[in-house]
């Protein structure tokens, strides 16, 4: 079922979702199950699988030179889904990237997903690698977010790549793209980036996550800013409990979203991170609670691996 479709069927009650990461390769796919299984008893309508594109790194040879080497550290977002699906009977949601593909390797990515019955994809851009400043697309690949939702719609209407295809079949993938309550890192202003994000819809989205936020007025204030805009679709709220003291640095500089005053000094008081925890659940109920009684469509939560906290946070909030 597609994400507007789980929405319009809740009747104004507010959903819960939240957000995966592919483990470590390596690692078995019963982490990710160790991670879901606490979450399903709120019966989450979809999750999210995270798509991470290759790094670089550099081998030094024998003979003194280095050897550009191509590393994938979490590989099989498209098996994670087809096993989500199969094993919990609910939507898995991938994130599919520029960064990483060229047009070729999106729509072959897009058709498998097809040939699943995946029906949702979450459309970005994505980071530039850690070897790089700025992001840079493949030599064949998209630039932006809003070409990428182009060529996923024109799948939708059934065209192709190759323009001698003849009988093809569309797809049906509802597109769903990033927003940001405090402007993109990289947008010059808060207006181009709600224009782009305008452009994005206009090319085929259906709806909006956000990228997190500590203060509900952020995401409110952005939402009216997009409504004022034009901007209809459904704006999810996502959210993101603070659970240890390193977060303080590395979300403002990773993320570029700020933390409340009164958060930062609750968690610098706190004696270790156990503490820590604590008050980034608290907060995040507190999030939650007002965002709910606001009407929101859903509340979705970025785990980062971690399911503990987020269960803390639904028990007291669905």
């Amino acid at each position: 079922m597609k994400v507007t479709e789980h929405i319009k069927k809740a009747n104004g009650r507010t959903l819960f979702s939240f957000e995966i990461l592919p483990p470590l390769k390596g690692q078995h796919i019963q982490s990710i199950f160790d991670t879901i299984d606490p979450l399903m008893e709120f019966k989450p309508p979809f999750i999210d699988v995270t798509y991470h594109r290759e790094e670089y790194t550099y081998k030094e040879l024998e003979n003194g030179l280095l050897k550009k080497q191509v590393v994938k550290k979490r590989p099989g977002t498209v098996g994670i889904c087809a096993a989500i699906q199969n094993k919990y009977q609910v939507d898995a949601i991938p994130h599919i990237l520029c960064g990483g593909f060229t047009k070729e390797d999106t729509e072959n990515f897009l058709i498998d997903l097809d040939f699943l019955g995946i029906e949702n994809v979450m459309a970005l851009r994505g980071d530039a690698v850690k070897s790089e400043t700025y992001f840079k697309p493949e030599k064949e690949g998209h630039q932006y977010a809003c070409e990428l939702v182009s060529q996923i719609q024109d799948l939708n209407n059934g065209q192709y790549l190759d323009d001698e295809l003849q009988n093809t079949s569309k797809t049906d993938f509802c597109i769903g793209v990033a927003g940001y309550p405090e402007k993109h890192m990289e947008a010059p202003s808060f207006d181009s980036d709600i224009h782009f994000l305008k452009k994005k819809i206009k090319k085929g989205a259906s709806y909006i996550v956000t990228q997190m936020f500590f203060d509900n007025k952020k995401y409110f204030d952005f939402v009216d800013k997009c409504r004022s805009e034009g901007i209809i679709v459904p704006i999810i709220p996502g959210l993101k409990p603070i659970a240890i003291k390193k977060h303080l640095n590395l979300i403002p500089h990773r993320f570029k979203t700020d933390i409340p005053d009164d958060l930062i000094m609750a968690i610098v008081k706190c004696k270790d991170n156990a503490e820590v925890r604590q008050v980034g659940i608290e907060w995040c109920v507190e999030q939650s609670k007002e965002l709910i009684k606001a009407g929101v469509p859903l509340v979705h939560y970025y785990s980062m691996g971690k399911s503990t906290n987020i269960k803390a946070i639904a028990r007291q909030v669905f």
